[in-house]
This record gives C-alpha cells, structure tokens and sequence, in this order.
C-alpha cells in the first residue's frame, strides 16, 4: 500500500459531516529517552574510550558453536555456558558432529545448564535444520535465523553481530533493564527497548552499542546495586537511582580474554 493510498483511506474515514468536528484520535504517549543527540554521542564516546574493542563473553570456534552457545544461555550465565560447552565444541563444532554426538550425549555435556533437557533436544533440532535446509551454514539473515529451534531474536541479532559483522541491538537481561533504569530507552518488551535504541544510539557507535551497554550493566550498573562511584557516565546518567554525580576516571580497560577461541 503506497503512502498515497494510506492518506487517501485515512481522508474517507475520517470524512467531515455537515456541522460535525473531525474526530480527534490521541495516540498514547510513549516514552522517550531524557537524553539529547549531544548527551548519547558522549555516552557512547566513553565507552569507546573504556572498551575500544568490545567482545561477547560466549566462547565460540565458528558461527555454528555461536548459535548454540547463544541458544544455551537462555536464563544461564555465560561463565557456565562456557564451562558446558568447551567440552562439548571440542568433539561437536560442526552441524554433522552434533547430530552424530546425538540428543543423550549432548544432555550429558550441558546437564549443568538450566533448562538442559530441552536446550539438548534444541540443539539437535537446529543442527538438522542447517544440514536439511541450509546445506550446513549457518544463514545470515534474521528471518532464516529465527527458524531454527530455540533461536529467538536476540540469538538471531548476536550471531548476526558476532559472525558476520552486522550492527545489531541484541536486547537480553542487561539491556533491558539498562535501558529502562537509564531512562535511555524506555520500553516493556526487548522489542520496544531494540527499537528505540536503534533509533538513539549514533550510527557510529552503533555496532559495538550492545556489548557496551551488556557489559556495563554487568559489571557497573549491576541489578542489585549500581557501582555509581566506577561509572564513566556518572555526570550525564539521569537515573533516580545514580548515587554519584562524579565520572569515574575515562581509562582503558584491560582488554577482554573471552569470545572466540582459536
């Protein structure tokens, strides 16, 4: 439907009646961030600053370990994704060798998971998919991502991140609640939080923006009590919950020994 047509419906609807008012149709407010253009490319410089070169904490040998360390840690840490999986990529880092591994086998490697039984019977499911319908590659695209058993859109937007390079605003736990503490991009759902973020965060930053914001919530603005003393944004952060109005100092940190492994 072009524009054209839209504003052509919408103009018979809402058609004035002789010695009638145009009804009035109020959209319901939504949230939006507190932060100007100016206050998030700042945000986001620091950042940089701090983490020039970002990294997912999932360990991984090629896109399908990806998927499936994704998949895996699904209401898990990644420490004890890592701690399953680095057994079970030794003997299964291809589609084939997970299918001839079989479902009992995986269950053993991952039984340390939460929700392992059924992650088992996932990953077996995915592998068979991308050798049925794939010929064994992983796709590059959200849509064929999210057919595969127990890959949801923020497993979809991770891999397309990690493996092939895309700028994506993959939404988990962090984010979310980053996101809504920060008031920088208000939102219920990881669906509304991804949309207004990809909306706000400078095109140039864009690309390493998630794994920023992850990190930053898991290891400063933590869930139970915010680090505010160690926050690079302490000045600009409008959080009621800020207990500091003074940045930590702008440094490098240490670069990070997790992600893909040789």
């Amino acid at each position: 439907m072009t524009q054209d047509y839209r504003s052509i419906m919408e103009n018979v609807k809402t058609k004035k009646k002789p010695g009638s008012a145009l009804p009035r149709r109020k959209a319901p407010a939504r949230p939006k961030s507190l932060y100007s253009q100016d206050e998030l490319k700042e945000i986001f410089r620091r950042f940089s600053i701090q983490r020039p070169e970002p990294k997912g904490e999932l360990e991984h040998v090629n896109p399908f370990t990806l998927v499936v360390a994704v998949a895996l840690s699904a209401q898990a840490t990644d420490a004890g994704v890592n701690k399953a999986t680095r057994a079970l990529f030794k003997v299964a880092d291809t589609p084939e060798k997970m299918l001839e591994l079989g479902e009992e086998k995986v269950r053993d490697y991952i039984k340390t998971i939460g929700l392992f039984r059924n992650k088992a019977k996932n990953v077996i499911a995915l592998s068979q998919m991308l050798v049925d319908r794939f010929a064994s590659e992983v796709p590059r695209t959200r849509e064929e991502l999210v057919m595969l058993p127990g890959v949801g859109r923020k497993t979809a937007n991770v891999v397309l991140s990690m493996a092939f390079g895309q700028a994506t605003m993959a939404v988990d736990t962090h984010i979310l609640r980053i996101a809504n503490r920060l008031r920088l991009a208000p939102g219920k759902t990881p669906d509304e939080v991804e949309d207004r973020l990809v909306r706000i965060v400078p095109d140039e930053y864009l690309y390493h923006a998630h794994h920023w914001l992850i990190l930053h919530g898991r290891y400063c603005c933590k869930a139970r009590k915010p680090e505010c003393e160690r926050c690079v944004i302490a000045d600009i952060c409008k959080s009621p919950e800020k207990t500091c109005d003074v940045p930590a100092p702008l440094v490098e940190l240490p670069q990070q020994l997790f992600g893909a492994t040789p």
